[in-house]
């Protein structure tokens, strides 16, 4: 994926005069190609070619991919067959994908018992890519000010 957000610390201040007493800012510059949604969903996956089922939970999610928390340490370029779980109305729905394992931060597990992944999807079952832009198209204008 290679995209993330970068922090900028702004300043304003007359020419010649002290920094220190300039107003300082934080400009956040989203970098993402599809910018995530917060989001708190119940995830299944499994490593591709393997039957073993694990849950996850879905921490953010976009159309290019996602930040999960898994109870199991994983490898980088490891591919995972996952199914994230959502209500729709008054059913419950789901997207199936492969997604492929891009980044992981297993010093999280030294303070939780999850490690956190950032995963960017690969395929989805037919439908399912639309299904998810519906999705998120909902959600997003819900957390919309």
């Amino acid at each position: 994926m290679g995209q993330r957000k970068f922090l900028t610390t702004a300043r304003r201040g007359k020419k010649g005069e002290d920094k220190s007493k300039s107003k300082e800012g934080l400009l956040i510059v989203e970098r993402r190609k599809h910018p995530r949604i917060s989001v708190e969903l119940p995830l299944d996956y499994s490593v591709v070619d393997h039957k073993d089922s694990h849950g996850g939970l879905v921490a953010d999610i976009s159309e290019g991919g996602l930040l999960v928390y898994l109870p199991e340490a994983l490898q980088k370029g490891t591919l995972l067959k996952i199914e994230i779980l959502f209500v729709k109305g008054l059913q419950l729905d789901s997207v199936k994908a492969i997604a492929k394992i891009v980044w992981s931060d297993l010093a999280m597990k030294t303070v939780s018992d999850e490690n956190r992944y950032g995963l960017e999807f690969q395929s989805f079952i037919e439908g399912d890519l639309e299904k998810l832009k519906k999705f998120l198209k909902e959600i997003g204008e819900t957390h919309s000010p």
